[in-house]
């Protein structure tokens, strides 16, 4: 599988420009899964409902199914946090994985960077971001600046960037 990130403050815009994407990758051929990463703990079920209480009575893991997903949680109480390595494989194989977050793991990414924030740029010489997407030009910058607003053009970027055959002249078309 081919995996590619994109990193970022919070509320520069991660999460909107891998909806954005998302549609313009598919449209390619590609079957994509995407990884986020949440700083903080995350519950995907609600207090009071069957499968809380099962993660709640202590299950290890708890598998959610219905006639339209399925869902696995997995309870890590007294254990590290996994790395990314190591649940990789657990995904179906697809075409593409898109990550978000992760932005110490060495993964080739994209930058989404709004300087109206205020925050310094994560991009580094020699670090493994390779473009920053940006609503502003930004002066003195060793990557490629992407278009924050054009999502075509980052898709783009990142299709030809994996080398995907004949991707880049379909994505230029959107």
């Amino acid at each position: 599988m081919m995996i590619f990130g994109l990193v970022g403050r919070s509320g520069s815009g991660k999460t909107t420009l891998m909806e954005r994407l998302l549609p313009i990758v598919r449209s390619n051929g590609l079957t994509v899964s995407t990884v986020k990463h949440a700083h903080h703990g995350f519950d995907i079920d609600r207090p009071g409902k069957d499968s809380w209480r099962h993660r709640e009575a202590g299950a290890e893991e708890v598998l959610l199914i219905s006639g339209g997903r399925w869902a696995l949680l997995h309870e890590v109480r007294d254990e590290a946090e996994p790395s990314l390595e190591e649940l990789l494989p657990r995904l179906a194989p697809v075409d593409l994985v898109l990550v978000e977050g992760f932005h110490s793991h060495g993964l080739p990414s994209i930058e989404v960077h709004r300087p109206s924030e205020g925050h310094a740029l994560m991009w580094r010489p020699g670090s493994p971001i390779v473009a920053v997407a940006s609503d502003e030009p930004i002066v003195g910058l060793g990557v490629p600046r992407l278009d924050l607003n054009r999502p075509d053009a980052v898709a783009r970027f990142i299709l030809a960037r994996l080398a995907v055959p004949g991707s880049a002249a379909r994505a230029a078309t959107r």
